[in-house]
């Protein structure tokens, strides 16, 4: 199957492709907006006949223009510009009968409602596809700028000759790439590329503090969105709760139905909606080495006077359906903690799917019992289903996937 314009079948499309056709569609759609804009006005505002040469002129564009906008699930805008001769008769019909024009201004606004809908779905299919792509980049950039700045000094005025200057550059850029206009840029993103320019030591500590912090929650909104709807069947409720329905409730999430990617997935979202977390983010590729993947996050300790504090958090996914997890997995795990420092890490969360051995958890308990640090926490599938029954909505949005 090809598009109407000729080109390879929609599934065949690579993301670079795809990121071209919709960049063009986006174009299209920002040509319709100013030719909107231009006949909009020219609109009768009460009774009259006729039209323009010039009002013509902008239709016939506008129909030109609407072939370049491709469907977003089987739905693209269609529709003509208003007709300039019968929004002005409907006036004057309205005024025969002595009724307000309400028709008139729905039939005068409908092109800026369906350009508005065909952005929303064109973001959205945006974030779709750039969401993996993205997470695997901010990944990348969170890996490399603390192993960048491990031996530099934070004042340091020499320009930094590494080759993973070049992998954040091209990560960044192509981050940005990704985002499009999909969300705003609210972060500190002139800084970042400033820094970038300079590229000496302590531009480089900038952009790891203050620079790429800020920028992150834009990037998060061009991946995710709240108002993004979860798939559900198309039926009516109120009838389907009619038919009383028999049978039981599920009480947890089938495991067996998660990737390791959603599971991980899951978990940050999970981090995200327990109290006092707060900065989770994803920290490492899935099907590591280490056949997990690292999210941190900074958890906020209150104590009994008033005081407030953060401390770093480590969870680490470990989606085990056919075996427990052992000791030295944990162990391990504990050695390369390190590599995510600094800040230093005072907390450690091993979350898994599945159990731990015996073994682990009396070696967790003589860990934690000599005061190291990091205090080390399991949560094995009991734990993450009690959690989760308390936050139905995330259930659901999983069981989905």
């Amino acid at each position: 199957m090809t598009d109407r314009a000729g080109g390879r079948a929609d599934a065949a499309l690579t993301l670079e492709e795809l990121l071209a056709v919709m960049d063009r569609a986006a174009a299209n759609l920002e040509r319709l907006q100013a030719v909107w804009e231009r006949a909009g006005p020219m609109l009768p505002t009460g009774p009259a006949a006729g039209s323009t040469t010039e009002y013509e002129d902008l239709t016939r564009t506008w129909d030109d223009l609407l072939g370049g906008l491709p469907k977003i699930d089987n739905w693209t805008i269609s529709e003509p510009l208003p007709d300039m001769h019968q929004i002005g008769t409907m006036y004057l019909e309205y005024a025969e009968l002595g009724e307000p024009p309400f028709g008139v201004a729905e039939a005068s606004d409908a092109p800026s409602k369906a350009l508005a809908e065909y952005r929303h779905r064109l973001n959205r299919a945006r974030r779709r596809a750039v969401r993996d792509r993205m997470q695997e980049l901010v990944t990348q950039v969170d890996t490399l700028l603390p192993q960048l700045l491990a031996n530099i000094p934070r004042d340091s005025t020499e320009r930094v000759d590494d080759a993973r200057v070049s992998s954040l550059e091209a990560a960044i850029a192509e981050i940005e790439r990704l985002m499009g206009d999909t969300a705003c840029r609210s972060g500190r993103w002139g800084d970042l590329h400033r820094h970038e320019y300079f590229g000496q030591g302590h531009d480089w500590h900038d952009i790891y503090e203050f620079d790429w912090p800020t920028v992150k929650p834009d990037i998060e909104a061009a991946m995710f969105s709240d108002d993004d709807p979860l798939p559900v069947p198309d039926i009516d409720l109120g009838n389907a709760a009619a038919q009383r329905p028999v049978g039981g409730a599920s009480t947890k999430l089938c495991w067996g139905k998660l990737d390791p990617d959603h599971f991980e997935r899951l978990l940050h979202d999970l981090l995200q909606n327990l109290p006092g977390f707060q900065n989770v983010q994803l920290l490492m590729k899935a099907n590591a080495a280490d056949r997990g993947r690292d999210i941190s996050a900074e958890r906020v300790l209150h104590d009994g006077a008033g005081g407030v504090r953060t401390e770093r958090v480590i969870v680490q996914a470990k989606h085990w359906l056919s075996k427990s997890v052992p000791p030295e997995e944990i162990a391990n795990a504990l050695i390369r903690i390190t590599l995510w420092e600094p800040p230093v890490v005072r907390g450690f969360v091993v979350a898994t799917s599945g159990h731990f051995t015996p073994d682990a958890v009396a070696w967790v308990e003589r860990h934690n019992e000599a005061g190291k640090v990091p205090f080390v926490d399991l949560w094995p599938e009991p734990r993450l289903t009690t959690m989760l029954s308390q936050r139905p909505w995330l259930v659901a949005e999983y069981e989905l996937r």
